[in-house]
């Protein structure tokens, strides 16, 4: 019914922290305004602002998908209130307990999948660096 909201609402903060991760990273030198990244990947892997952008990416498109999924469904209207679970005190109960449930449980297994490839992809970086310097 509503769980893209938690998804959606998890982007946003994404968003916010990656300005400030990015703001202490162009001091840094490690990457420029456009938050394109200065350093060597292969020696230092990727920079956090690349990768909170990923998340980002991630979460904020899963989120719209989600968003569209329901309003085909019907779910999600463009009159007040917006969410048909919200017509009533016991469809409202139902929304939040969903939202409590898959939503963070689809929330946290994006956060998780996004961990594992941000670790799988330094590791690809570095390898492939060892790889051009031994050849």
């Amino acid at each position: 019914m509503a769980c893209f909201i938690v998804g959606g609402a998890e982007a946003v903060a994404v968003t916010g922290i990656r300005s400030a991760v990015k703001k202490h990273e162009i001091e840094a030198g490690i990457v420029d305004e456009q938050g394109n990244q200065l350093t060597s990947v292969a020696e230092n892997g990727y920079s956090m602002t690349t990768k909170l952008g990923w998340l980002q990416t991630m979460l904020a498109g899963g989120a719209a998908l989600l968003c569209v999924e329901h309003i085909w469904h019907g779910e999600v209207t463009f009159a007040f209130p917006f969410l048909t679970a919200m017509s009533n005190a016991t469809d409202t109960a139902v929304m939040l307990h969903e939202m409590a449930t898959v939503g963070v449980g689809m929330a946290a297994l994006v956060t998780c999948a996004w961990f594992a490839s941000c670790v799988i992809a330094d590791a690809v970086a570095k390898t492939n660096a060892r790889a051009a310097l031994e050849a």
